[in-house]
């Protein structure tokens, strides 16, 4: 039979084969790893690859108007200012060495952190270089890993907010970043890392990013100490328009921060998208819910918060799990947030921004409820796999910030002085105002 025969005979079963397989797509089951097995660049991998890089550098402007919008208005250019430093930040070190610790081919602490000479100011990759078998190019790959760099350490900065010097900040994130972010990547990312050998499953960051986030700002506001005056004096936000803004772009940008993980344009990417819209919705409601319960009303910022607990929780399953699940990490991640950011004032921390509140309990909830959750591998076995993922991350966060922030505050100090305080960052640190109009 000619060749043109057997195509007309199995014409069918050609057409037939695509909808088969698409029908019985199921949610994926590991960690984060790519589809593609192409040697060659993918177009559509890379042009999509391309949005969303740029969509979670978009998060951080968010970010930087979501906590600006929060703090007091003597704060606002030094909150925000925070976010930004850390897009410059990590945006050089990056490049210079922080994607040869976490992507590196070979061991430079084996298990723990990878070296690679080729990475060392991307000096050893060439424009046409492809990330293993992705099809997408490796620079790009290692711009858009530099986003999560960028904003994790932004994310910390909520924490101690309106009372930290921005010199010591910018020391603090860097030297938190080589310690801790680098290492975690390489653990939960790396194909050679322990965690990820162990099969741990953070498709887009819980626990890279959020978790620990999270814990450094608990365990940096536990030395630090409170604001002055806290918690008897009245600390309004100064712009919640500008906060939920700010949230709004963070929902945007965490398509690109969560389907972008799939590192294709594939069916991976469809299911992380609607687990992220679908969490961060939930999230919504759940928050809003909560609150009525509780004060028979809504408010803005309770509703800008369970956006971010849905995001946050959804964020290391969203490549593993249904959209009736995503449901599930969306509400629960509200409810559980909401009671911990109560929680902060009876045990007397100041995490300003409840960045322990809504990243760290967020993150920890997400990270262990796919365990559970995961389609195919969710059991008993997996969930204990999770724990000892968070457990880790717990620890290294933890104990090396709490290390970074006694080192600092006795060296050149990290926290401003009273005055300092009391005349606002804004000033002290920038010699700037936030508005023209007012300063308060």
């Amino acid at each position: 039979m000619s060749v043109a025969g057997i195509l007309r005979s199995t014409g069918s079963l050609v057409l037939f084969i695509p909808f088969q397989v698409l029908a019985n797509v199921e949610a994926p089951t590991g960690v984060d790893l790519p589809s593609s097995t192409s040697s060659v660049l993918n177009t559509g991998h890379t042009a999509w690859m391309l949005v969303s890089c740029a969509l979670v550098l978009l998060m951080v402007p968010g970010l930087a108007m979501f906590y600006g919008g929060l703090s007091r208005t003597r704060n606002v250019i030094g909150t925000m200012m925070h976010s930004f430093a850390a897009m410059g930040i990590f945006g050089v070190q990056w490049v210079i060495v922080g994607f040869a610790l976490a992507f590196g081919t070979s061991p430079l602490i084996p298990g723990v952190l990878g070296w690679s000479s080729d990475f060392l100011f991307l000096q050893g990759v060439k424009p046409d270089d492809l990330w293993g078998d992705t099809g997408v190019p490796t620079y790009l790959f290692a711009m858009f890993q530099g986003k999560f760099a960028i904003i994790t350490p932004a994310l910390i900065a909520g924490a101690f907010a309106e009372r930290v010097r921005f010199k010591s900040y910018c020391l603090f994130i860097l030297l938190w970043g080589f310690l801790v972010y680098d290492p975690l990547a390489y653990l939960v990312w790396n194909e050679n890392g322990l965690l990820f050998k162990d099969g741990a499953i953070d498709f887009a960051g819980g626990t890279v990013v959020h978790i620990s986030a999270g814990i450094a700002g608990l365990v940096a506001v536990l030395i630090l100490g409170p604001r002055k005056g806290y918690p008897h004096s009245t600390m309004k936000p100064n712009n919640l328009t500008m906060s939920m803004t700010g949230s709004g772009l963070l929902w945007i940008g965490w398509f690109g921060f969560n389907a972008g993980s799939a590192v294709a344009a594939d069916a991976n990417a469809v299911l992380a998208l609607t687990a992220t819209q679908t969490a961060a919705a939930a999230g919504a409601v759940g928050w809003m819910m909560t609150e009525m319960f509780h004060h028979g009303k809504a408010s803005a910022l309770g509703l800008v918060s369970g956006i971010v607990a849905g995001l946050v929780a959804i964020t290391p399953a969203a490549g593993s799990v249904t959209p009736a699940w995503a449901l599930v990490f969306g509400f629960g991640a509200a409810v559980i947030c909401y009671q911990f950011v109560l929680m902060k004032v009876k045990l007397g921390y100041d995490d300003t921004l409840d960045v322990f509140g809504i990243h760290g309990v967020g993150g920890i909830f997400g990270a262990l409820l796919v365990g559970l959750a995961a389609t195919d591998i969710g059991g008993w076995a997996q969930l204990w796999i999770q724990a000892k993922s968070v457990l880790i991350a717990i620890v290294l966060s933890g104990s090396i910030t709490a290390l970074l922030v006694w080192l600092i505050s006795y060296t050149i100090g990290f926290r401003t002085s009273e005055e300092e305080e009391q005349i606002g960052l804004d000033h002290s640190q920038h010699g700037e105002v936030g508005y023209g109009l007012t300063h308060l």
